[in-house]
């Protein structure tokens, strides 16, 4: 019996940091997801895929994410769609999943109630949709006593951590590591974690099939199941997401050292599909300090699909060349040995002289050029 096991759509994430083309073109993959995961079902030959809670990034996604993802899912004709609620999306009394139940289409099934249910001929889910977004009780403890036909493949689909993967918060929705094992289940499909992690050869968490943040682990598919009365299902992940997010942490010292850093960055990825965020570190000279900015915001940013830069503590130490390039006599020179002197100094202060060096630097290198042309 094959299915394909997701979760964590989180429709309607907001990407509040990226600008606004970005955050349009991320949220548009999370919804063309869905249509690769019905492609993937139906070459693989899969007729169920189980959506392990998150669906929704909340409980009001907006109606074009709606409308969007039941017409979707829809299409999919040949595929039968089972969604779970999660601590994003809780099944709240009258509101999204009781519009979603009333408006789904014939092949695709709400799991709102704690009960078994057949999805295909042997195959039964045993879901633990989450009323609230936080508990402290186990949504899957039912499962033990969950009653299906003899023989009958037992899917347990449930959103929440089976250890708190967090050392900052106090553990929600918890779910015993062992509950494959005690309920007798033939697979457990768990959502919630965003990156891929397999707890056993029962258990296991898909991740995201749409990468969403930095620094996550394995992320970006899908899980292809097929269980078996005699032996342990059988894995293999499935690629679905367009975007790639890359971080990394740069300590510069020239203008080279940047040039080197992007030629190394993420060579296996196509930039259109690149997400990025570099932190820059470093003391380079106003001149190797504008280029750096330069080659980032007005080359680099415009190839990738969005650039998160952190430059705060990449520090300028003017050279005499530099002093000289902005006015070698003038009142702008003043100007510029008074802003260096504060640029030394901690705090806001220094980043803000810094930064009013920097400009008055470019400014008057684009004035130069323009002198030049002229």
């Amino acid at each position: 019996m094959r299915f394909i096991h997701t979760s964590d759509w989180q429709l309607g994430k907001p990407f509040g940091r990226a600008p606004e083309e970005a955050r349009s073109a991320l949220q548009d993959a999370r919804l063309d997801v869905i249509d690769t995961l019905a492609k993937a079902a139906q070459s693989n030959d899969a007729k169920v895929v189980l959506v392990a809670g998150d669906v929704f990034d909340s409980p009001e996604p907006g109606d074009r994410v709606y409308r969007q993802a039941l017409t979707r899912m829809k299409a999919a004709e040949r595929v039968k769609w089972v969604l779970l609620p999660g601590n994003h999306d809780p099944a709240r009394s009258d509101g999204l999943w009781s519009r979603l139940k009333n408006d789904a289409p014939e092949n695709l099934l709400t799991a709102l109630e704690p009960t078994p249910f057949e999805v295909l001929d042997g195959l039964w889910v045993l879901p633990a949709p989450l009323l609230y977004k936080r508990t402290i009780d186990d949504p899957t403890t039912w499962f033990d006593s969950g009653e299906t036909p003899e023989r009958a493949f037992r899917i347990g689909l449930a959103h929440g951590p089976v250890v708190e993967f967090s050392s900052t918060q106090t553990a929600n929705n918890l779910i015993a590591v062992d509950r494959a094992k005690t309920a007798k289940l033939s697979y457990l499909a768990l959502g919630d974690w965003h990156g891929r992690r397999q707890i056993d050869a029962y258990t296991h968490y898909c991740g995201t099939p749409e990468p969403d943040d930095f620094g996550r682990e394995v992320t970006g598919m899908a899980l292809l199941v097929d269980v078996s009365q005699k032996e342990a299902p059988d894995v293999v992940e499935i690629p679905t997401g367009r975007y790639f997010w890359r971080s990394e942490t740069w300590d510069l010292r020239s203008g080279a050292d940047l040039l080197r850093e992007l030629n190394g960055f993420a060579p296996e990825v196509d930039r259109r599909n690149l997400v990025a965020r570099l932190k820059l570190s470093g003391l380079v000279s106003l001149s190797d300090r504008a280029e750096v900015r330069n080659v980032l915001e007005n080359e680099f940013a415009h190839e990738i699909r969005w650039l998160d830069l952190q430059a705060g503590d990449l520090f300028v130490r003017p050279t005499d060349d530099d002093m000289a390039d902005i006015d070698l006599n003038g009142v702008l020179r003043e100007v510029a040995e008074r802003l260096s002197s504060m640029a030394a100094a901690d705090g806001m202060v220094g980043r803000r002289a810094a930064s009013a060096l920097e400009r008055l630097y470019i400014e008057q290198q684009k004035l130069q050029r323009r002198g030049v042309s002229e």
